[in-house]
């Protein structure tokens, strides 16, 4: 069976980076990841790719506009033939243009239980900070796929987490980030084996 081709794009540390990379090296995940990018040059997620031997390039988002940006992004992604595009900590809101042209073939992983806390500026601490603001009892993460909605498209797996009465933004990420990593890699290899079909907003998984 011929393995699965993943670009991730990530503007971060590149931990959920780290968990695809793994995965696909132990034989969790049917595929290899074989191009990262970056809009930021010293996202460490760029290291992660080099030191195992993956291409890794940085198009700057800085002072030029989205079209132009995806423009380079979408040639990279293409030129290396992916069939899965992975934003892992992608800190950019994407354009129709290149939702579109990945649609079922593009996903994202959230920190919090979407719908609630999702959309614009919700990333990172500043997610985790909300839901500690707003008295929740549980918080968790979503792997989703893109839609044209900010955070809003349909949602292939969630994992609730206990919000504790002494928790900070910090230690809540903390515990949210080690459910993303297990769950990005499985919703990763269940796209892989043909396994995830999309019926509107809901995602199947088939048996």
């Amino acid at each position: 069976m011929r393995r699965l081709r993943i670009g991730v794009l990530a503007s971060g540390g590149g931990t959920n980076l780290q968990e695809i990379i793994d995965s696909c090296e132990n034989g969790e995940i049917d595929g290899d990841v074989v191009v990262v990018i970056s809009n930021k040059p010293d996202a460490p997620a760029l290291e992660r790719a080099r030191t195992h031997r993956i291409d890794a390039f940085c198009f700057p988002s800085k002072g030029v506009s989205r079209e132009e940006h995806e423009t380079d992004i979408i040639e990279c992604l293409d030129r290396n033939k992916v069939d899965l595009v992975v934003l892992a900590g992608y800190l950019r809101v994407l354009t129709s243009t290149m939702i579109n042209k990945y649609a079922g073939r593009l996903m994202n992983t959230h920190p919090a239980l979407l719908p609630s806390f999702g959309g614009m500026g919700m990333h990172g601490l500043n997610v985790h900070k909300a839901v500690l603001d707003y008295g929740c009892k549980l918080s968790g993460c979503t792997i989703h796929f893109v839609s044209q909605d900010v955070d809003g498209g349909p949602i292939i797996f969630q994992k609730a987490v206990l919000v504790l009465e002494d928790d900070s933004p910090e230690m809540l990420q903390e515990r949210v980030l080690k459910e993303e990593h297990r769950l990005l890699p499985r919703a990763i290899q269940l796209f892989a084996q043909g396994k995830l079909r999309l019926e509107g907003r809901r995602v199947r998984i088939l048996s």
